[in-house]
């Protein structure tokens, strides 16, 4: 159907036609409400559309040689003068008019054109169709712009939206399976009206120095009468060619967020369900920016709420709001806030909670207090940034000192890293390359003596295919994880030796059973899951 503006409300649109009737009253002059009127003729022959535009007029009445022009507030005096010279055949008179009339007649006057949302395809840089989502973008409005993007980013199981300003135009990517894939290039004028939506709807500003947050939560109804949930966590930082953002999609179906769907192993899964039954303790998922750290976390909480369980989460922002779960957001110290993470943790545990979330642990204060909140009585979850489990561990201890307590606190550290998912339909298998084989070998070797190692005889890899459907070969992500669990040996380690490194805690792991990230992706390699090619595109 044609993109008609969303009409404003009954209330509000009245309160406009008060304001411009007292503005005409204070400027003496007449004032139309062209809400009121029963028909609306048009005279296109008096001024083309380009003129009414630009001039801010509209022609109401012709009749018996005289011009009624509606104008609004911000009509020029000299506006008003040339018309009367320009049509010096007729008695011209002028009434004012309020801005939604203005745009109400012009929709009379130039009626939008129809657009049709094409559903975006992910292809090897397809230009036409960049091309194609571009035009789109151009002929619909702030609002519908963003629906449109967030709509087909669902549909395309994409995690974010890259809005990225470049010298010429403005770039839009979307991050699929861990890759970004371009979609669209916005001419600069479209996209100061894409940003100014986002700001407004997000509660950022535009015009700011330094990078920030937001959050958007609204229903918006297309021109095509679609209805779309927008729902996002916004990011911004200042470039030197204008404002860059990235919108997180959220997904808030609870019941996406199990441990069944998390894909662990049934020794993984075993570990992970004796440890976080237990009533105390401190539980670590690590890894780098969308990892998918959060995800692993709530599926952990959506596995132990219950009524018999008090459960509080602290987090910058909330991401997902989930019932029988009390949910507080706060903004950490270094964004400027006088409450800090390790503040807002200490107020909640005088609430008595049995379970604990931390967002994430950034500093010593709030390192210590969930290390402390863990060693009396409270089962706490949090995410870390560290590239492995045992480099977590040498973090900590450099944030927090030499100090045992800590050790005894902690039960579980999960690292973790996403990979794509080979295309069943798509994947084609090949001999891997002597270079492959040797590798392949010294990691299955490494692995630990309780685990089955994998026959590498007459191994077949597997690499993506295409089709018109999936071009890339991949579809979907898989986790590889690392699990350490503090075992006497690295309890030893870490009592009796200083500035003990990551490595050497790593090795005792693997010692007493820990089969590390690429140890894991490797046999998920030979398992035809994913690609020898993609497991070390991800891990170091």
């Amino acid at each position: 159907m044609p993109y008609n503006i969303r009409d404003m409300s009954e209330n509000a649109r009245q309160d406009e036609e008060r304001t411009t009737l007292n503005r005409a009253n204070l400027l003496g002059l007449n004032y139309v409400d062209t809400s009121l009127l029963e028909s609306k003729p048009l005279y296109k022959d008096l001024l083309s559309n380009e003129e009414l535009y630009r001039l801010k007029v509209i022609p109401l009445r012709l009749e018996k040689g005289t011009i009624l022009f509606g104008i609004t507030t911000t009509t020029s005096q000299q506006t008003m003068k040339d018309l009367v010279q320009r049509f010096a055949d007729y008695k011209v008179d002028f009434a004012i008019i309020s801005d939604t009339g203005f745009r109400d007649y012009m929709l009379l006057y130039d009626p939008p054109k129809q657009v049709v949302y094409q559903d975006i395809e992910v292809t090897s840089k397809s230009q036409a169709q960049i091309n194609s989502v571009s035009q789109i973008l151009e002929q619909v409005k702030a609002d519908d712009m963003l629906a449109y993007l967030v709509t087909q980013a669902h549909h395309l199981n994409a995690s974010d939206i890259h809005i990225e300003t470049q010298r010429d135009n403005t770039r839009i990517r979307f991050r699929i399976d861990g890759v970004l894939h371009t979609v669209a290039e916005l001419p600069i004028d479209k996209y100061r009206v894409l940003i100014s939506a986002i700001a407004s709807a997000g509660n950022v500003s535009t015009s700011a120095d330094e990078a920030q947050q937001g959050h958007i939560s609204q229903r918006v109804t297309m021109a095509d009468n679609t209805e779309v949930d927008v729902n996002l966590r916004i990011e911004t930082v200042p470039t030197i060619n204008g404002m860059d953002v990235v919108m997180r999609l959220f997904n808030i179906d609870r019941s996406n967020y199990t441990l069944d769907n998390l894909g662990l192993s049934a020794n993984e899964r075993a570990v992970v369900d004796d440890i976080i039954n237990k009533p105390s303790g401190l539980v670590l998922v690590v890894g780098p920016t969308g990892s998918g750290k959060t995800t692993t976390l709530y599926s952990m909480l959506n596995s132990l709420v219950s009524d018999e369980r008090k459960v509080i989460t602290i987090e910058d922002p909330v991401e997902f709001q989930f019932p029988g779960i009390t949910q507080i957001s706060v903004k950490s110290s270094e964004s400027g806030n006088d409450s800090s993470f390790a503040d807002k943790l200490r107020a909640i545990l005088r609430l008595d909670p049995d379970i604990v979330m931390v967002g994430e642990i950034r500093d010593l204060d709030t390192a210590k207090t969930a290390l402390q909140a863990a060693l009396t009585g409270h089962l706490v979850l949090a995410t870390f940034h560290a590239s492995s489990a045992a480099a977590s561990l040498t973090r900590l201890a450099d944030i927090i000192g030499e100090n045992p307590l800590f050790i005894s606190a902690i039960r579980l550290i999960m690292a973790q890293r996403l990979i794509r998912k080979l295309d069943d339909k798509t994947k084609q298998a090949y001999q891997p390359s002597q270079f492959e084989i040797n590798q392949l070998t010294q990691i299955v070797n490494s692995l630990p003596a309780n685990v089955i190692k994998p026959d590498l005889t007459n191994l077949a890899l597997y690499k993506p295919g295409s089709s018109d459907e999936n071009p890339f070969g991949y579809q979907g992500q898989i986790a590889i994880r690392e699990q350490m669990t503090m075992t006497e040996t690295i309890r030893q380690l870490l009592t009796n030796q200083t500035n003990i490194s990551a490595q050497s805690l790593e090795l005792a792991a693997r010692q007493d059973g820990m089969i590390n990230m690429e140890q894991d992706g490797i046999r998920k390699v030979i398992a035809g899951i994913t690609s020898y090619q993609e497991l070390f595109r991800v891990i170091e």
